[in-house]
């Protein structure tokens, strides 16, 4: 599974076998050096806008971007603790988390369009404020492209919050 820092050392062997330093890359990009050395660091993801202008300087083809862009996806997430996050779910907040995570990093504006969902339905779910009804949710995890193990955390989260074995979350 592809990481984060995995993802920024593969951005650095582009710049470098395309024989530009980070000042060259920011005159092509049009971010700062400071801007695009942050984004190979390995310690945080960068915006997919920022990745593609990065790479797109390095003067890779448009018809790649797809493939960078899903290895920029699977970054963006670990399925693992994403499967943790949701057998872990003690309430409606956990459960939020955990499937923010795993919408990650699509906006509610892409997930409404893709699904037919509010985006007020889906904020309320991934904020932890409301129970997701479970074939909404099933259409919604299955949009995102979820794994067979993650839609069977989410669906084994959303049995035990309905049947009432979770516990409320804590008062603000």
């Amino acid at each position: 599974m592809e990481d984060v820092a995995a993802f920024a050392a593969a951005l650095d062997r582009v710049r470098r076998q395309a024989g530009l330093s980070y000042r060259q890359l920011a005159d092509r990009a049009h971010y700062s050096h400071a801007h695009l050395i942050r984004a190979t660091s390995g310690e945080h993801l960068p915006a997919w806008d920022v990745a593609a202008a990065y790479l797109t300087g390095c003067g890779v083809p448009a018809d790649l971007l797809p493939v960078w862009h899903r290895r920029w996806q699977q970054a963006s997430r670990d399925p693992r603790d994403i499967v943790g996050l949701l057998q872990n779910a003690e309430n409606l907040e956990d459960l939020g988390v955990a499937l923010a995570a795993l919408a990650r990093p699509r906006s509610l504006r892409t997930l409404e369009q893709h699904t037919g969902i509010p985006r007020a339905t889906i904020q309320a779910w991934l904020r932890g404020t409301r129970l997701p009804s479970r074939d909404r949710l099933d259409h919604l995890v299955r949009m995102i492209g979820a794994t067979s193990t993650e839609r069977a955390a989410v669906s084994e989260a959303v049995e035990r919050l309905s049947s009432g074995r979770l516990r409320p979350a804590p008062a603000a």
